[in-house]
């Protein structure tokens, strides 16, 4: 296959010289109906077409999206590869189903993305967490370890599969090929959340890939790092352990039944620009960002994960793309410094948390971006220099139990109870915090005293929470036994 094509971008430019007359949706017709802030994008929004002879589709492709998947999986070694709509998120949803029935037990590291939780209540599976390996200095979650993972494939030798993240948030990959290696040899499918790291086959400075390491699925996130649109990504197969009429079947109930063709025709180009130019491109930005450590190395009160930190089971590889950047030396939240390098340095960081930073220089990041950047962490430490540490979290509860499945409990009936008397009672929502983003509370799960002291701690401070009706915690959604 000749990787300089892209078939499905071809095919829209062709179709729009044909000058149709253009009774079909969408309404704009083109752009020529766009509300006016967007009269300046109308040769973006020709392209926004249906599903109209020549353009095929993409729940039963034959032709140009067809084509465009094969280009996708002969660059990145998949046997059969799925354009994406509804984001990382769906591929996810797809393989719980494709894999899990009702009561059937899947392995996870308890800090895998929320999508996990779509999966779980659609395809009634039974969650067995694993826990990660957490690097205290910077209260960050990293991978499992091969004790872990081996463990429970002993305890649970019925589990349908594992699923695993590949890079986490942060950067951090664990040592994929030997989890793989422990989960074929008792022939459990192996998939990996790869939201972070489409972009690691186009680099030898970057951690190995997924499928490279022996993985049966990956999921990415094309536009997290690859240049497509936002909410367009890859589902990759490779092997016989996941079967793909039910990934495509899954796909074809949960992905919309009107897909935008401007997020699948930047899938395509964004997969030929890879091809084409992403060591170049990826070269680059390693490049930069290595120079941005050098310079945030040298500042007082700045420590950033580096390969050093790391070397234990769990956390074995980096991507140097991704910096993660402590700010707890300066008395000062990750959320605290985020709102003052963008209101008073016009930074715009990717995330924060109660420690940290976490900054990604991609394949667009300009040298202007580095620039303000560090000119904006250098003042930052001149003005806030000199105030005390900020204080340690306190130890995360211990796991709780779970009483029901997370679809059971999502469809059990529910009420919100007052956090303080929610000890004892069953969760019926998800419950998030950062650090070190493991989620606190599944549905399902039993709220341990425990649990409870700690999200009053978390009440107190403000920390950003996700999940929960309540994100302010006055209150839970308990299960209505």
């Amino acid at each position: 296959m000749n990787q300089q094509e892209a078939p499905l971008l071809a095919a829209l430019y062709a179709h729009c010289a044909r000058d149709y007359a253009h009774l079909h949706v969408p309404a704009h017709r083109q752009g020529e109906a766009v509300f006016p802030e967007w009269q300046g994008v109308k040769e973006i929004l020709q392209l926004d077409l249906t599903e109209l002879p020549g353009l095929d589709d993409l729940h039963r492709p034959e032709g140009v999206i067809a084509r465009a998947q094969a280009l996708a999986a002969e660059l990145f070694g998949a046997g059969q590869t799925f354009f994406l709509v509804n984001g990382s998120t769906v591929g996810i949803t797809a393989l719980l189903l494709a894999l899990c029935r009702p009561g059937e037990e899947i392995l996870l590291p308890r800090n895998a993305h929320r999508a996990v939780l779509g999966g779980l209540i659609f395809s009634g599976a039974k969650p067995v967490f694993l826990e990660p390996v957490v690097l205290e200095e910077f209260g960050i979650a990293a991978g499992l370890t091969p004790r872990a993972v081996a463990g429970a494939l002993e305890k649970h030798p019925l589990a349908k599969g594992l699923l695993v993240i590949h890079p986490t948030y942060y950067g951090i990959t664990g040592d994929l090929p030997r989890l793989v290696g422990l989960a074929h040899r008792v022939n459990k499918p192996v998939v990996a959340d790869e939201a972070h790291g489409v972009h690691f086959p186009f680099h030898e400075g970057l951690p190995p890939p997924a499928l490279q390491c022996g993985v049966d699925a990956a999921v990415q996130s094309m536009h997290k790092m690859g240049g497509s649109l936002t909410q367009s990504s890859l589902l990759h197969l490779k092997g016989n352990r996941v079967d793909v009429q039910k990934t495509a079947r899954a796909l074809s109930l949960l992905q919309s039944s009107s897909p935008s063709y401007l997020l699948l025709a930047s899938l395509d180009g964004a997969r030929r620009q890879l091809a084409t130019r992403g060591r170049e491109m990826l070269e680059r930005a390693v490049s930069l960002a290595r120079e941005v450590r050098q310079i945030l190395s040298r500042l007082p009160g700045i420590t950033l994960l580096e390969e050093e930190h790391l070397g234990r089971p769990g956390a074995h590889g980096l991507d140097p793309t991704r910096l993660v950047v402590s700010v707890r030396s300066l008395g000062l939240t990750g959320y605290q410094a985020a709102r003052i390098l963008a209101r008073d340095y016009r930074v715009q960081v990717e995330m924060a948390d109660y420690y940290n930073l976490v900054v990604v220089v991609g394949i667009g990041t300009t040298r202007r971006d580095c620039h303000l950047l560090v000119r904006g962490l250098q003042e930052l430490v001149r003005r806030e220099g000199g105030r005390q540490p900020l204080g340690a979290c306190p130890e995360l509860p211990p796991l709780p139990l779970a009483r029901l499945t997370p679809r059971q409990a999502w469809l059990a009936p529910s009420r919100p109870l007052p956090l303080r008397e929610c000890a004892g009672h069953i969760c019926a929502e998800w419950v998030n915090v950062s650090p070190p983003g493991i989620p606190l509370l599944y549905p399902g799960e039993e709220i341990g005293p425990e649990m409870v002291e700690y999200l009053q701690w978390v009440r107190n401070l403000s920390l950003f929470v996700q999940g929960p009706e309540d994100p302010g915690l006055a209150s839970l959604r308990v299960v209505v036994c």
